[in-house]
């Protein structure tokens, strides 16, 4: 009987983990607020998606209300944004139309 596992590394090393200073995780969630998509994030950076996931939840739950209302507040104006920049491209193409 082997007591060799299968952990689905063939060179029998564990893969270490990296650990990340708070200045690295702030930043990574600014680019996140900024509009980035998470995935964008992960790939420029070089972490996986859900370790940014992670970081995120941490980061919510930690925030008392009034930093948890700045965070909405900042997403639903990215929203609107990207709203009004379509809506004013259409109005562009619709007001070429005549």
């Amino acid at each position: 009987m082997s007591n060799n596992r299968d952990d689905g590394n063939d060179s029998g090393e564990r893969r270490a983990r990296r650990k990340y200073d708070e200045e690295f995780k702030r930043d990574a969630m600014k680019m996140i607020d900024n509009g980035q998509t998470v995935r964008s994030v992960a790939q420029s950076l070089g972490v996986g998606e859900n370790l940014l996931h992670k970081w995120k939840s941490v980061r919510q739950s930690r925030a008392n209300g009034l930093e948890q209302e700045v965070i909405e507040l900042r997403a639903r104006a990215r929203q609107l944004e990207l709203e009004r920049d379509i809506l004013k491209k259409a109005l562009g193409i619709f007001s070429r139309e005549k």
